[in-house]
C-alpha cells in the first residue's frame, strides 16, 4: 500500500495520533480478558489490530498542492484531493502528484552553434503538472523525461543559431527552446511555464579576441568621433574668421583678448614689440592693395 508522500509534519502528527489512540483503545478491551480468557484476548488483540491497520490505511489526506490518483485493481479510477479521502486498502492503490510549479536544472551541455564555435550552456526549465492522471499514465517518470527533451531542444536550437545570436538574443532562444519542449510533451499533462539560459561559457581565447574586437570597436568609435568634432571644429573657425575680417577692428580685438589671455599670472609679462596702430595701418594698406588687383583683373567694358 502507497502512502501519501508526507511533506506536511502537522498532518502526519495527526496521522500518527489516530493510529496510537486506536492502539490504546485495542489494550484497554484486551486488558480485562488476559485474566478470564487469555485465548480469547490473543484472538482480539489480533483481530483489533488487523481492523486497526486497515482502517488507518483507509483513511488518506492529501495537501492543497496535492492530487491523489487512484488506481483500483491496476485500473485508473479517479483523482481525489486535496483534503481527507478515503480508499479500498489492498485493492485501490494511491498516488500522489504535486501539482506546484517545479524546477528541473539542465546540467552543462556542449553545443556547436552554426558557426563552428563550441560553448557550454546551462539552463534551468519550469513546469508544472496540470493533469495528473496523463502525467503517471502516459509516461514513466515525467521529471526525467521532460529533463531529457530539454536537453535535446537546447542542442537543437542553438546549434540552428550563430554565437552572436546567442550572445545577443538570449530571451528569443530561450522561448524557442521552450516551444520546443510544450510541443513535444504535448498530452503528457505537463505545463512548461518558462526556460531561463544560466550561463554560456565559451573557450578562453575566443574571449581574449572577442575582447580585442570590443576594444577595438571602441577605440574605432572614438576616432570618428574625434573627426567629427575636427570637422565641426574648423567649420566653427572658418566661419569666425569671415565674420572678424569682415567687421572693422574685430582682429585687433581678438588678438588684444589673446594677449591679456597670455598674461593672466602675475609671473608673465606679455611685450609688443610693434605699436598697434601700426598693425592698423597695414591692415588698411593689404585691402587697398587687394581692390587695386581685382580692379586690374576686371576686364574692359565693350564700346
Amino acid at each position: 500500500m502507497d502512502l501519501p508522500e508526507w511533506r506536511d509534519n502537522h498532518g502526519q502528527l495527526h496521522l500518527c495520533i489516530g493510529v496510537r489512540d486506536s492502539a490504546l483503545v485495542g489494550g484497554g478491551i484486551v486488558a480485562p480478558l488476559t485474566t478470564s480468557n487469555p485465548v480469547l484476548a490473543i484472538v482480539v488483540g489480533i483481530v483489533w489490530l488487523i481492523a486497526d491497520v486497515i482502517t488507518s490505511s483507509a483513511i488518506q489526506l492529501a495537501a492543497q498542492w496535492q492530487r491523489a490518483v487512484i488506481f483500483r485493481l491496476g485500473k485508473f479510477k479517479d483523482i481525489r484531493g486535496p483534503g481527507l479521502f478515503f480508499i479500498i486498502p489492498v485493492i485501490e492503490q494511491v498516488r500522489m502528484i504535486d501539482t506546484r510549479v517545479l524546477a528541473v536544472h539542465i546540467p552543462k551541455q556542449q553545443v556547436i552553434t552554426r558557426d563552428n564555435v563550441p560553448v557550454t550552456i546551462d539552463a534551468a526549465l519550469f513546469f508544472r503538472v496540470v493533469n495528473p492522471a496523463d502525467a503517471i499514465i502516459m509516461v514513466q517518470d515525467y521529471r526525467n523525461i521532460i529533463l531529457q527533451y530539454a536537453q535535446t531542444s537546447l542542442r537543437d536550437v542553438i546549434g540552428q543559431g550563430t554565437l552572436d545570436q546567442l550572445l545577443t538574443e538570449r530571451e528569443q532562444i530561450a522561448k524557442a527552446i521552450e516551444a520546443h519542449v510544450e510541443r513535444d510533451t504535448k498530452g503528457w499533462g505537463l505545463d512548461v511555464t518558462g526556460l531561463r539560459i544560466q550561463d554560456v561559457d565559451m573557450p578562453e581565447e575566443l574571449k581574449k579576441m572577442m575582447s580585442r574586437q570590443a576594444s577595438a570597436e571602441r577605440e574605432k568609435r572614438a576616432t570618428i568621433t574625434k573627426a567629427e568634432g575636427d570637422k565641426e571644429a574648423s567649420v566653427n573657425l572658418a566661419a569666425a574668421a569671415r565674420t572678424m575680417a569682415e567687421s572693422h577692428g574685430a582682429m585687433q580685438l581678438r588678438t588684444l583678448q589673446t594677449i591679456d589671455g597670455l598674461g593672466a599670472s602675475p609671473s608673465n609679462t606679455v611685450v609688443i614689440a610693434v605699436p598697434v596702430e601700426l598693425m592698423d595701418v597695414w591692415a588698411k594698406l593689404d585691402r587697398s592693395a587687394s581692390i587695386g588687383r581685382a580692379s586690374v583683373a576686371e576686364p574692359a567694358p565693350r564700346a
